[in-house]
């Protein structure tokens, strides 16, 4: 047998949900950049979902469920005020109660497409509150319910920081969640499908994809992003230090992609979103940073940025704390995760691969007396 080191390559299934094509990102073949400058995120979750956009009462309609679903039961809250905060990262957090959610919801094991809809959009509006209530609850506050008629992104804020906030700051979430719903057959997103092939239940295919997710090399780029950019400290000292870990082979996060070639069509859009940002919060020292970092690691190594790269920045202007930067990620990649659990089930064939042995044979027992 022929093996593809991390299956790189490798086609392992067919799918309707989203597609990169010559370097273009599509949700259900809506080109990335459209989805991101026009839609809602509510509009892109019902896409993901149901494989077109919603009609204007549809899209109430959503809207509505979402906000009426986004409580989480209390015995969450109180397991999260159980843990010793100073070293629970947010990611371990969010994956058992993503597991603990399946315990509360009496459709958990009902594989009936319809019920899958119902949890669907259940867990979709109880990921924001989740993070939200962990990050309050470390800062000894408690945590704040969604309020009615504000948008999902807007309450996400809301619920993180108890008021409500600015249009620049909700768009700049609404765009980041757009642009993080989806992206092909990833590592969490196959995670989820190979979870599910066997039949497993919607809740636990999440909880996989959290775990896959958590890791460094997925979810956590943006994360170590701003500790760069936070080592690096002023504009001066941007080059100086890039060059020095280049010097040291050492790896420049947020740069290059391993499915993009010419560059990550979602980067630019949160790059303005930086640009403006940091500006309007009197930080554009870190926008202007990451420019001279980006263009000096296109010239010098031919590696664009990729799409955690600017999010950084943009996360940071908006006051969140660094390690909920993943979490953010999985608020809006449960949508995505969803629209392909749905795929699976609907044509489902256990996902079961092939290794090819390169260990010792034809070995002897020898009794222990002997060894």
């Amino acid at each position: 047998m022929s093996t593809t080191k991390g299956l790189e390559g490798i086609v392992a299934a067919e799918s309707s949900v989203s597609s990169i094509i010559n370097d273009q990102l599509t949700y259900v073949g809506y080109k990335i950049d459209d989805l991101a400058e026009q839609a809602s995120f509510e509009e892109v979750v019902f896409l993901l979902w149901n494989k077109r956009l919603p009609k204007k009462d549809e899209l109430a309609q959503f809207e509505e469920e979402l906000a009426s679903n986004m409580d989480i039961p209390q015995q969450i809250i109180d397991h999260f005020k159980s843990y010793d905060l100073s070293t629970v990262h947010p990611m371990a957090a969010l994956r058992t109660a993503v597991s603990m959610l399946g315990l509360f919801d009496a459709e958990s094991d009902d594989m009936d497409m319809e019920a899958n809809k119902r949890k669907a959009v259940r867990l979709q509006a109880k990921m924001a509150t989740i993070v939200t209530a962990f990050a309050r609850i470390r800062q000894g506050k408690e945590p704040v319910s969604a309020k009615k008629g504000l948008s999902y992104a807007a309450n996400f804020l809301y619920m993180l920081n108890g008021e409500e906030p600015e249009d620049i700051e909700v768009e700049a979430i609404n765009k980041a969640l757009v642009l993080h719903a989806d992206h092909e057959l990833n590592a969490s997103t196959f995670t989820s499908r190979v979870c599910v092939a066997t039949l497993s239940d919607v809740y636990s295919g999440v909880t996989a994809a959290i775990g896959a997710l958590k890791g460094p090399l997925h979810g956590g780029a943006n994360e170590r992003v701003m500790t760069m950019l936070l080592e690096i400290g002023e504009v001066d000292n941007a080059l100086p230090y890039i060059k020095e870990k280049l010097a040291n082979k050492e790896k420049i996060m947020g740069m290059g992609h391993r499915v993009y070639r010419t560059g990550d069509p979602r980067a630019k859009h949160l790059k303005k979103m930086s640009k403006e940002l940091t500006e309007l919060k009197g930080q554009s020292k870190w926008f202007e940073m990451s420019v001279k970092i980006e263009d000096y690691i296109k010239e010098t190594k031919g590696l664009p940025a990729n799409v955690d790269f600017y999010s950084a920045s943009v996360y940071h202007s908006l006051g969140i704390d660094h390690d909920l930067f993943t979490p953010i990620f999985a608020v809006s990649r449960v949508s995505g995760w969803i629209a392909h659990i749905l795929e699976q089930y609907e044509n489902n064939r256990l996902i079961r691969p092939r290794a090819d042995y390169v260990g010792p044979t034809e070995q002897m027992y020898v009794s222990i007396e002997n060894r």
